[in-house]
Formats: C-alpha cells, structure tokens, sequence
C-alpha cells in the first residue's frame, strides 16, 4: 500500500480497490454527520429520557427536501431499535416511525402505524378498532417516542380531512404521553401553525441550505479525507465550494451527489482527484439540478459575448 497520505488511515486501504470495488464504494449509502444533523439527533435523544406528563414536548423536523430529514431520522432508529427480551417473550420498542399515509385520512394513519409497528390490522377492520390496536400495542412493547414522516403530505388532503389528521395526532400524543416528532417541508410548519393547540406543543428545528461558511469547507474536507481517490483532491479550496454551491444551491442531497458523481468520473478517468474541472466535463452526467445550472451558465456567458 502507498502513502495516501490525503486520507483518514481507516480508509486509505479503499484506494488500493479496484475500480469497479472503489465505485461501487463511492455509491454505497453511508452516514456523514454534520453539525445540524447532530444537533437534530441530541435533541431526539434528549426528548426521548423527557418523563410523561400531560402536555408533552413535541418537535418538527422541517427545511427543504433533500436536507437530510429521514437520514436523521433512520439514524436515529438505527440507535433506537427493538429489543427482544428471550426471558419474557416481549419485544420492547422504544421508538416507531411511520410515514405519513397518501392521505390525511383517520384510517389510513392508523393503518400506517401499525405497518410501522409490523403488525398490519386486517383491512377490514372499524376505525375505532384499528385505533384501540394501535394504543394498546403501543403501551405493550413500551413506545416512548413516535416520529411522522413527510408530514406535508396531509396538505393534499382537504381542509376536514387535515383537521382530523391534526386531532388524530394530537389524541395519540395525549393518550400515550409520548413525544410526537414531525419531519416535513416548511410547508409542514404552515400546516401545524393552522392548529394553535397543537403549535403550542411544537418546538422547530430547521434545517438550513448550506452557504460558503466553514462548515461547509468541513464538510467538503471531510468528503476528501474518505473518498477512495488515489491522488489529493481540490476539495478544501473556495473557488471549488463556490462552484458546488452555485450547482446545488446549497441542498445537501445535490451536494453528495455532485461529489459521488464527479469522484466515480475521477476513478474512471484515471485521474484520480477532483478539481474544479472535475464539473466541466460535456460527457458528466450529473444530477438534473446541476446540468441546469450547467446550462444557464453557459447561455449566460454566451450572452455577453
């Protein structure tokens, strides 16, 4: 093995991969923790020890898509997940997460926490049976924490069916005397807001598009300090974030994926790093957002020429 100095030492024996074994490494999906998405897991953590009470504390995950929201959140579940206590037979569940059903629909979201807790109701079941399943199998395996996904998605409901939906929720949280985590758009946020008892409840954290700050430089750093390249990459400089932002506009899953595409054309190639050329290439194929700014940059340019 050689130096690969430029590389964290656990992942310097990558670069001695193949290159079909180093793409396929490239494109694996892997957990990269930033700033917000720690400080979004510390404050999971922290409200999954808050003790029951009446009114418990509730949380919305919200920014834009692609910023990382059910990457948090599987992180979570990922240290959170089920224990099965051989001695008793019981499986203890301390966090479920659903994800919020095509419609607002009372039936639907019950129906969709129960596949959450892998114990589908049969589908012809009352309402009122579904939703007494879902609390007394909740209390059973001891849940202490329920998280909804895309929450947004109860907008393409109509204005009853969303008020149902808020008064659903709003029962669960009640009646069990857990934390409810919402993770949605900012769209989510305006919809919470319309149920001012519900609101009350909700503390937000938002996760913010990336600018050129050192986090982002961080960041970037952090991806070339693992990224299975044989040689260093421009990574670190400015004029190169400047150029991932202007092509990503700042959304982390545009930036992971600019970086995987442009790293896997670096191994194909054979030269071996990333440089501000690295995302000129006419024959990159690059994620839609880039290829667009790609191409009204060029009609910029030729404007003024």
């Amino acid at each position: 093995m050689t130096g690969y100095s430029h590389l964290l030492p656990a992942y310097r024996q990558y670069a001695e991969m193949g290159i079909e074994e180093r793409i396929a490494w490239i494109r694996a999906d892997r957990w990269l923790e930033t700033a917000d998405a720690r400080a979004a897991l510390a404050r999971l953590e922290d409200l999954l020890t808050y003790p029951p009470r009446d009114r418990m504390p509730c949380l919305l995950l919200y920014g834009d898509t692609g910023m990382g929201k059910t990457k948090i959140i599987r992180k979570f579940l990922r240290d959170h997940q089920p224990v099965f206590d051989r001695g008793t037979g019981v499986t203890s569940m301390p966090v479920v997460a659903m994800q919020m059903p095509a419609e607002p629909v009372e039936r639907d979201v019950y129906g969709e926490l129960l596949n959450a807790l892998s114990a589908p109701g049969p589908s012809g079941d009352a309402t009122y049976r579904l939703k007494t399943t879902c609390r007394t199998l909740m209390r059973r395996i001891g849940v202490r924490m329920l998280i909804i996904d895309e929450i947004h998605a109860m907008l393409t409901g109509t204005y009853r069916q969303q008020r149902v939906f808020l008064n659903v929720i709003r029962f669960l949280a009640n009646d069990l005397k857990v934390p409810l985590i919402c993770a949605g758009t900012d769209l989510a946020r305006q919809a919470l807001l319309t149920d001012p008892q519900l609101a009350e409840r909700f503390e937000a954290f938002h996760l913010k598009r990336w600018s050129n700050t050192p986090q982002l430089a961080q960041l970037l750093a952090s991806l070339g300090s693992i990224l299975p390249l044989r040689e260093p990459s421009q990574l670190g400089t400015a004029a190169l974030r400047r150029k991932v932002l202007d092509m990503t506009d700042g959304v982390t899953v545009r930036i992971f994926r600019l970086i995987e595409t442009v790293a896997v054309e670096a191994v194909r190639n054979g030269k071996e790093a990333i440089t501000l050329e690295s995302f000129d290439g006419d024959n990159l194929i690059l994620p839609l957002v880039a290829m667009a700014r790609r191409t009204e940059g060029r009609l910029q340019r030729r404007a003024t020429q």
